[in-house]
Formats: C-alpha cells, sequence, structure tokens
C-alpha cells in the first residue's frame, strides 16, 4: 500500500512538472507581446548578417556545381580564417545575396522606412554590381522604363519565380522583429521590383521567419510562422509544407526528405534556362533546401549550413538564408567561435558593391527596427524593448506562367551576323536566348544592338540589347499567352556592327498544355 501512494505522488508531481513546461518545449501560441532587452536586439541583429555573410561564403564553391543531386558526404567544405576576407577581393559576385539587401538597407536610411519601390527600384538598377536572372531582367526593364511591379511581372520577366528576392529579403526581417505583417509590406514595395508569385512569396517567407526568430527560440514554430502570409493554394505553400510533412515521417534522415521533394516538386515551369536542364534557380524548390537545414540542424549552426548546402543548387543562397535566420535566433554570441574570425576581420571593410560596412549594416538595422517598433505601437523603455507582436496576414494569392507549359527547347547554339534569326513553332509562348558577344579584343561598352522583332510577317517591337554586361538583357526575346497556333519568329539586327556577334543559343516553347505525362498542377 505504501509503495502504491508512493507511485501516485511521483506520478502526480512528473504531471505537474510536464505541466510547467521546459526550455525544449514546442512553442504553439504567438504572444501578444514581446520584451527584449537593447543589447540582446543588437546581438541578434548582429547575428543575421554575420550568419548570412558565413553561410554565403561556406557555399560558394559550390553553388550550382550539384543540380538535381546532393553533396555527398566525403565531399569537405573549405573554411579558414581568412577566407571571407579573400572572397570579398577575388570573387565580389558571389554576395549578391548580401549586396542587395544593403542597396536597400541604404535606400531606407536615405529616403525613410517608407520609401516608394521606385526609390529602390532605381538604385539598384543603377548600381555597378553583378546580377543575374529576375534580378537581371528587373534592372533591363527599369533602365527601359517598365517600372515595379511591372519590372517583377512574369509576362515582363521570364524569371519572376526565380530564387533572387528570396535571398534578398533578409534585411526585412531584420528591421521587423516580431512584426510578420510589417516585414511582407516591405517586402510588397521591394520584391515585386524583381519577382512576382512564388518567386515573391519566397522573400516573403524568410523575411517572416526572421521576423519571428526575434522572439521564438523554436525552429519549428519560426517555419509555421513564416508559412502563414502564404497563401494555402501557391505552389510554394504545397512545397513547404510537403517538407514539413516529411520531417515529421523521416526525422532522421534529412536525405529521404530530399529524395522526396525532388520526386515531387522540382518540376520547373518558369526560367527559361532550367525547364529543360537539371539546373533549377526556382525560389519554392531552393526554399525547400532551407527549410530542411532548420529542421535537421536542429538549432546547430555548422549542421543547418552544412545540410542547406548538400542539398544542391543555389548551394550558396541556402545556406546564408538558413544561417541568417539561425544567426537570429542564437545572436552572435552564441554562433560558435570557430566561424567568428573570418567574419570579424571584414566587418569594418566597405562590403563588395557597397559603400557600408558590416559594422554600418549592424546598426543601421537596430536603428530602423528600434523605429519600427514604435511606429507599430511598441514602446522603447531605456534598455527593454517591448514589441506588439502581429499575427500573420495571408497574402494575395498570385500566380506566375499560369497557362503556360514548356513543351520544347532546341539548342542552336550559332553566331549571327547579317542573316535574321527565324523561327518557326506551335504554341503559346516562346522565350529566345542569347546575348550580345563582342569578336574583338577591345569593344565598346556602350555598344547598344538593335533588333526589330517580327510575329507572323507583323513588326510588333524593337528590343535594345546592350553589350554591357551590367546593362544586358538577359534573354533575346519573349512572348507569353499568345494563341495556342503555329508561330513564324524573325529577328533583324538592323544596326549590325562587325565588332559584334547576336549569339542566339536556344529557344524554349511554351503551350497551354502540358506534354503527355507531365502534371499540369
Amino acid at each position: 500500500m505504501k509503495n502504491s501512494i508512493k507511485v501516485y505522488f511521483i506520478l502526480i508531481f512528473l504531471f505537474i512538472l510536464s505541466s510547467c513546461g521546459s526550455n525544449n518545449e514546442k512553442q504553439s501560441v504567438l504572444p501578444d507581446e514581446a520584451s527584449i532587452t537593447t543589447s540582446v536586439l543588437k546581438d541578434k541583429i548582429k547575428g543575421g548578417w554575420a550568419g548570412q555573410t558565413i553561410g554565403c561564403t561556406f557555399g560558394g564553391p559550390t553553388e550550382f556545381k550539384f543540380k538535381g543531386t546532393m553533396i555527398q558526404d566525403y565531399q569537405n567544405m573549405v573554411w579558414y580564417d581568412d577566407y571571407i576576407k579573400e572572397i570579398f577581393e577575388i570573387d565580389p559576385g558571389l554576395y549578391d545575396d548580401v549586396y542587395m539587401d544593403l542597396t536597400f538597407v541604404e535606400v531606407l536610411e536615405r529616403v525613410g522606412l517608407d520609401a516608394p519601390a521606385d526609390s529602390f527600384a532605381i538604385s539598384f538598377a543603377n548600381d555597378d554590381y553583378k546580377l543575374w536572372h529576375a534580378n537581371q531582367a528587373a534592372r533591363y526593364n527599369i533602365l527601359n522604363g517598365i517600372m515595379p511591379p511591372a519590372s517583377g511581372h512574369w509576362m515582363n520577366n521570364p524569371h519572376a519565380d526565380d530564387i533572387d528576392f528570396q535571398i534578398e529579403a533578409d534585411f526585412a526581417g531584420m528591421m521587423s522583429p516580431g512584426m510578420i505583417n510589417t516585414a511582407s509590406e516591405i517586402c510588397d514595395r521591394t520584391g515585386h521590383i524583381m519577382n512576382c508569385g512564388d518567386g515573391w512569396y519566397g522573400g516573403v517567407f524568410m523575411s517572416a521567419m526572421y521576423a519571428t526568430a526575434f522572439i521564438s527560440d523554436d525552429i519549428d514554430f519560426i517555419i509555421e510562422q513564416g508559412l502563414k502570409p502564404i497563401p494555402v493554394e501557391s505552389r510554394f505553400y504545397k512545397t513547404i509544407i510537403d517538407v514539413i510533412k516529411w520531417h515529421n515521417q523521416y526525422p532522421e534522415d534529412w536525405k529521404q526528405c530530399w529524395f522526396e521533394l525532388e520526386k515531387k516538386h522540382t518540376s520547373e515551369k518558369g526560367c527559361p534556362e532550367g525547364v529543360f536542364n537539371a539546373f533549377n534557380i526556382d525560389a519554392s524548390v531552393n526554399a525547400a533546401y532551407v527549410v530542411i537545414g532548420l529542421l535537421y540542424g536542429e538549432g546547430d549552426f555548422f549542421k543547418t549550413m552544412d545540410i542547406s548546402t548538400r542539398c544542391g543548387q543555389d548551394s550558396d543562397c541556402n545556406p546564408a538564408t538558413a544561417a541568417g535566420i539561425l544567426g537570429v535566433v542564437l545572436g552572435y554570441e552564441n554562433i560558435p567561435e570557430y566561424w567568428k574570425p573570418a567574419i570579424e576581420k571584414v566587418q569594418d571593410l566597405k562590403f563588395p558593391y557597397s559603400d557600408l560596412t558590416l559594422n554600418e549594416v549592424y546598426d543601421l538595422s537596430y536603428k530602423h527596427a528600434l523605429m519600427l517598433v514604435e511606429q507599430n505601437g511598441g514602446k522603447v523603455n531605456n534598455d527593454t524593448i517591448t514589441i506588439k507582436v502581429q499575427e500573420p496576414e495571408t497574402l494575395a494569392y498570385e500566380e506566375s506562367f499560369a497557362g503556360m507549359y514548356p513543351v520544347k527547347e532546341l539548342l542552336v547554339r550559332k553566331d549571327h551576323l547579317e542573316e535574321s534569326i527565324q523561327i518557326d513553332f506551335e504554341g503559346n509562348g516562346i522565350v529566345v536566348l542569347g546575348n550580345v558577344k563582342s569578336q574583338c579584343g577591345e569593344s565598346w561598352n556602350d555598344y547598344v544592338a538593335l533588333l526589330d522583332i517580327f510575329i507572323d510577317g507583323v513588326k510588333t517591337e524593337q528590343v535594345k540589347m546592350p553589350f554591357d554586361y551590367i546593362k544586358r538583357k538577359y534573354d533575346i526575346y519573349h512572348q507569353y499567352m499568345m494563341d495556342e497556333a503555329k508561330h513564324k519568329i524573325e529577328i533583324k539586327w538592323v544596326n549590325q556592327n562587325t565588332d559584334y556577334r547576336i549569339y542566339f543559343r536556344s529557344y524554349v516553347v511554351y503551350s497551354d498544355k502540358p506534354n503527355a505525362g507531365q502534371n499540369p498542377g
């Protein structure tokens, strides 16, 4: 009898203890308010920026070298104390993840926190750093009079679902602690410059996870809150929800989760370079690699970064985002010491393609965060900050490339000088890939090829193709939502110059119906 009574009280004690919770208990409720000290906020912001820079550098050597395959365990990753400083000098273009963020931070500081989309657009379009895909297509659009949101819309930007804004939205989350809707509004002004649909949702999702990382250290909860602004009918939402499901199903095996993702979600519709290639820069797929790293990394800085990298494809951008979000969770002080010498050697250097140093960016994001906290009903009182935590609002549904299915690519790989480019195809859309090449060692950066476009015998427009790499047109020509029919396109080079060639790489044809066996969903 005494033993039974003893067991009974032990069980009661354990029940009470479990009811009180612990540091490892999963968070399930978003608080109305959150308090944070000024020193902790500064440390978390520093951790986010430092983590992003470390992660980008860590994954840099494998960027797009592993397409549709994971990086095997036996492949070691490079790291040493001078690594970031050396990459600053020899490969500054690697840091498009960060220097685009810095452009937006600089505009916010110069124009104000309510800076309009045009201010961000004009600033980044006229900067001299290298850009690719949706960013470069948007830059060209803006320089030629197509302003946001049209500059990022898929009808004007064949790369609208690409990863671009996803890797540049960190700043919005780091200046919006606990305020997901505020971060989403900033993303609306900046992300629609170069993306729409899933490409835009990628940035919103990342910024929302950053914002939540200030008030929670529960990775599952951070991902759950980050996904709340994303419409459930979007492909982006469905992709991330599946990753969460597979993590629950295979909690010890990130590779099995990766395999399930590859089987179901890696079919590409947008980027013309990837639809018939193993190359995949789609936002939803690469966001899934970030989530795989966060879930299976279990709060470990290296493990999180390493898994996101080993998922492949855009393997510098994905660990940059994952390490940035975890850097906010941990704070800079709790990032393992092994990684800090490399970042500390560059914190007072001008960041590539920027007039800001990382130390200055830490301070600016902190300054902007305090301003937003107060603007949104919070308080800053001496060393204590009280944040009015925002319940995430679901955004309007956007879908890129609706009714467009890639059905054919023809590789041409031909230089054109005098003859026109002529293409016969059947479908409802086409993207012609290529660029201007120089035929001699010395060329004029200001040369612009003029191409007259004829569709079914009728001249529809004249496009400009700058030789200047910074101002270049990313694709020769594209047209979507045509009548489903047989078409003839002719592209005539009207200001031919023997120092240059128009390199015609390939063309991708779209239809209003998928190929046999292609999933229309």
